[in-house]
């Protein structure tokens, strides 16, 4: 097993650069799909090794509950540093199970609370709030399958017990913007919901919280599923510039608005998110400069030959790499156990 045990811990560091190029230059679903799936993985991988570890760690500590044949020194011998590397991994993956744990218990309440809080709103798709606060949103359903609109009946507010998913706006929002780009925010908040990005979204944060590594591929997947609604709300309209100005307008409105944004943190970000902190332009004059450009190319893989095929194939390597290296130590370890357990 050796040093390999410890790659996965590192090796997100490969997908630095294509979580900033892939959101340049691949078409936002591609883009959201490569970068979720690396993340995923990478973050599988570096847990499967920390599991790895505590066992070793775990095996020394007096009055463990594990057998005694895993405290042997064949068994230690199969991890460099092992009595530093072991012990160090039991509150690391503890820290891992509570942060993933809590986060997904966040998101599901606060999708529940905001779906308990719309019950009593009139509409079966688009709830409209009489709020001050111009924001709006897309509140993903609790079923299954991409989209309760596209996969259910529209007649009925619950299928088999599950809530569909709604678009909220508010009437400060709808009352500052002119018919086409009501209809672009509209067909932007479908997007998100026929696509299921909160799903994508959820996925990169708990591979974040299981990696601090993967945090930039997190930023980049909020930035890329936005972008993918943005385009699929332009081709639904059939006029980019409206929904460019619809972003445009959003952004300047929310701009005003003291305090977070209102949405609800665990579903989807607003229509025209808040620039966030650091150099460059934000993510909203971003979005806009893309929608007054022609739509991306709809390309499954970038060459190797480009900037952004470079680092595409190095995260896609490293990722290959990670998998291999926890499967490698996963088996080893097995086998020494195995062997190290009297029958």
């Amino acid at each position: 097993m050796g040093v390999f045990v410890f790659l996965p811990l590192i090796l997100p560091l490969t997908a630095w650069p294509v979580a900033r190029l892939a959101e340049q230059h691949l078409h936002p679903r591609t883009a959201t799909r490569l970068l979720t799936g690396v993340a995923v993985v990478m973050a599988v991988c570096s847990t499967v090794c920390l599991g790895l570890l505590m066992v070793v760690g775990t095996a020394q500590l007096p009055g463990n509950p594990l057998p005694d044949g895993w405290s042997d020194p064949e068994v230690r011998a199969a991890v460099p540093y092992d009595e530093v590397a072991g012990k160090a991994a039991i509150p690391a993956l503890l820290a891992v199970a509570s942060a993933c744990g809590r986060a997904s218990w966040r998101h599901g309440r606060t999708r529940r609370r905001a779906h308990r809080a719309l019950a009593g709103v009139r509409g079966r798709e688009v709830a409209v709030l009489p709020d001050e606060t111009p924001y709006a949103y897309a509140l993903p359903g609790t079923g299954t399958g991409a989209d309760t609109h596209r996969n259910r009946v529209r007649e009925r507010g619950r299928v088999r017990g599950r809530v569909r998913g709604r678009v909220v706006v508010t009437t400060a929002l709808l009352s500052r913007l002119g018919p086409a780009e009501r209809r672009a925010l509209f067909a932007h908040e479908r997007a998100h919901l026929e696509a299921g990005h909160h799903r994508f979204l959820l996925a990169v944060r708990l591979a974040a919280r299981a990696n601090p590594f993967l945090r930039p591929l997190r930023t980049a997947v909020s930035y890329t599923t936005e972008r993918w609604a943005d385009e699929d709300a332009a081709r639904a309209v059939g006029d980019r510039r409206a929904v460019a100005v619809a972003i445009g307008r959003a952004a300047l409105v929310s701009r005003d608005t003291p305090g977070p944004d209102p949405a609800p943190a665990a579903t989807l970000a607003g229509f025209a998110a808040r620039s966030g902190p650091g150099p460059g332009p934000g993510p909203v004059p971003r979005r806009v400069a893309a929608l007054l450009g022609p739509a991306p190319a709809v390309r499954s893989w970038p060459s190797v030959f480009t900037g952004v095929g470079l680092a595409a194939w190095t995260a896609a390597v490293g990722t290959a790499v990670s998998a291999m290296s926890s499967a490698n130590s996963a088996v080893t370890m097995i086998l020494i156990l195995h062997a190290a357990t009297p029958l």
